[in-house]
């Protein structure tokens, strides 16, 4: 394992959602609370922000100037060229005004799961996870969810992994691929009150999980299988909200972060809280899926 250094010097009031477009070399994650939706390209250092006017709640790669986000407003194409945005189809919590979308990531099919939550304190259970298919109208998959956070998948497709983060728990699904429905939700894996809350997460080439903890300052590897905890990456920023794969090679590990729910005193002794942070932990991940049906398995 290498050492842990920054790719984007940030002050993200919530950095979230980072996804790797691998057709063009580039990394996409959002500031949930700053509105923005964020560019870098590592081969020039670059990260470009660009305002969508609302909370974001994730960004998956879609076509070469466009992107898929989950807003407060529900799914939308976002155009980078001209910063427009286009509906995809009804907003399906708009009769809930205090929800917002969170964490989303697409299956190896091309559907973009993405959850919601709610923003007040005393909000519980008030949030679902939805899945939105090319061509399709969105469809509700599980509710009663308090705040929908990390999602993944085994290597063999037929497990989703799942995060609510309240409840401490990492759950598995059973996972039709070709229905893209699920079924069998079950905890294994429990986070300890010590270790925080888990948030994003993400799945390496050997299907072991990779999990972010908010109030925990690290990431965790861990086995789903055995509940193991395999080892632990230790971030100087206290809100560790996910991470994913990425590089040429799917060796580079980032890893985002963020300063909101943070003392003062404290961001004084984490500066770099809201960074975006990067590391080859020695093992490969899975590539991140654009959304869409041009989207294809590169193995069965």
């Amino acid at each position: 394992m290498s050492s842990l250094n920054i790719a984007v010097h940030s002050h993200a009031l919530l950095g979230e959602g980072p996804s790797w477009d691998a057709e063009q070399g580039r990394l996409l994650w959002v500031d949930i609370e700053g509105f923005k939706v964020h560019v870098f390209d590592p081969s020039t250092g670059s990260d470009q922000a660009y305002d969508v006017g609302e909370h974001v709640g994730a960004v998956v790669p879609y076509r070469r100037d466009e992107v898929i986000v989950a807003l407060r407003s529900g799914f939308h194409a976002f155009h980078l060229g001209t910063g427009q945005l286009q509906r995809i189809d009804e907003d399906p919590e708009q009769d809930i005004e205090t929800n917002r979308f969170n964490d989303g990531k697409c299956d190896a099919r091309g559907r973009f799961w993405a959850g919601t939550m709610g923003m007040g304190n005393g909000d519980r259970e008030t949030g679902a996870l939805y899945c939105l298919e090319e061509g399709k109208p969105v469809r509700k998959m599980v509710d009663h969810i308090s705040t929908s956070n990390g999602l993944g998948w085994s290597v063999d497709h037929r497990s989703m992994y799942y995060i609510d983060t309240p409840t401490r728990s990492i759950d598995r699904f059973d996972y039709n691929l070709e229905e893209g429905s699920i079924a069998n939700r079950t905890s294994i894996i429990s986070i300890p009150e010590e270790m925080g809350y888990p948030d994003g997460m993400s799945v390496d080439a050997e299907g072991m999980l990779w999990v972010g903890h908010w109030g925990g300052g690290r990431i965790t590897r861990w086995n789903p299988d055995t509940a193991e905890l395999l080892e632990q990456i230790v971030v100087p920023a206290d809100q560790v909200t996910s991470c994913c794969f990425g590089g040429t090679d799917l060796e580079d590990l980032y890893i985002t972060t963020a300063r909101i729910g943070i003392s003062d005193e404290r961001l004084l002794e984490t500066p770099d809280a809201g960074s975006v942070f990067v590391i080859k932990p020695g093992v490969k991940g899975q590539k991140t899926n654009a959304y869409g049906s041009f989207n294809h398995l590169t193995s069965e």
